[in-house]
């Protein structure tokens, strides 16, 4: 087995952040010799969920058992994922933007054919769908529990509670066509052709979409964690592993 040093695009403070709560964790439920310390064990989690490393070769450059790499990692991740916060609390801080964007994005899993509910039509693979809100400049702000890919984005942000929620806060927001029919606080552009549409509204379509595409930038900042960008995990973890990210970025945003 070959070793080489490597780097993580992440700045000191998501170690700084991961450490100190792991810290706090160990001492909360009186664990005792480890073969990590809380820095190091901060600095594989983050190497796996930043980069996608393998357990495998994760055990390999930190010298510690594949059992050892699993536990190190489910223990953070659900650390992580319990100071994630939810629907009200984000539209509770969301209070203070002009207003919101809501988007819809899969992320990809491997599955058979045969895993029907998991196979979105809409981008023709399988899949998680996730629901992200980000602020006016495009910052993430929330990311929602995964459903599967073939699960509609609008049946989606109603299951979330999205749409409630944002009616009860009367925080305008944008979204695309896939969200028709939400109601009020939700905004979309016009549906139909372009050349069916008068210039009034493609005007408004325009301006729309401008707004609504800073939205894409929430999605980029979810997906540079390459671990998301494909998942081979059992399903049930995507929605840990994806609040464990957010909880990451806010806390070093």
């Amino acid at each position: 087995m070959l070793v080489y040093p490597s780097a993580i695009d992440l700045s000191s403070s998501h170690l700084r952040f991961l450490a100190r709560e792991l810290t706090v964790h160990r001492r909360r439920i009186g664990s005792r010799w480890r073969r990590l310390d809380p820095g190091r064990q901060a600095l594989l989690v983050l190497a796996h969920l930043r980069c996608g490393d393998t357990y495998t070769r994760l055990a390999a450059g930190f010298g510690i058992g594949l059992a050892t790499v699993c536990r190190y990692i489910h223990e953070a991740v659900e650390l992580l994922a319990a100071l994630a916060p939810d629907p009200i609390d984000a539209v509770h801080v969301a209070a203070r933007k002009a207003y919101l964007i809501l988007d819809g994005t899969l992320l990809r899993i491997d599955r058979i054919a045969a895993d029907r509910p998991y196979y979105s039509g809409k981008h023709k693979r399988h899949g998680m769908n996730v629901q992200v809100l980000a602020d006016p400049a495009g910052r993430l702000l929330w990311t929602s529990p995964a459903l599967p890919g073939a699960v509609h984005d609008l049946t989606a942000a109603r299951i979330h509670g999205i749409v409630d929620a944002l009616t009860t806060a009367d925080i305008p927001c944008w979204a695309d066509k896939a969200y028709q029919g939400a109601g009020s606080p939700i905004r979309v552009p016009y549906r139909g052709k372009w050349h069916n549409l008068s210039p009034g509204q493609q005007a408004v379509n325009r301006s729309h979409t401008r707004i609504r595409a800073l939205g894409e930038r929430a999605v980029s900042t979810l997906k540079t964690w390459r671990l998301l960008r494909r998942l081979r995990c059992s399903t049930t973890r995507i929605t840990s592993l994806t609040r464990a990210v957010l909880a990451l970025h806010l806390a070093a945003g």
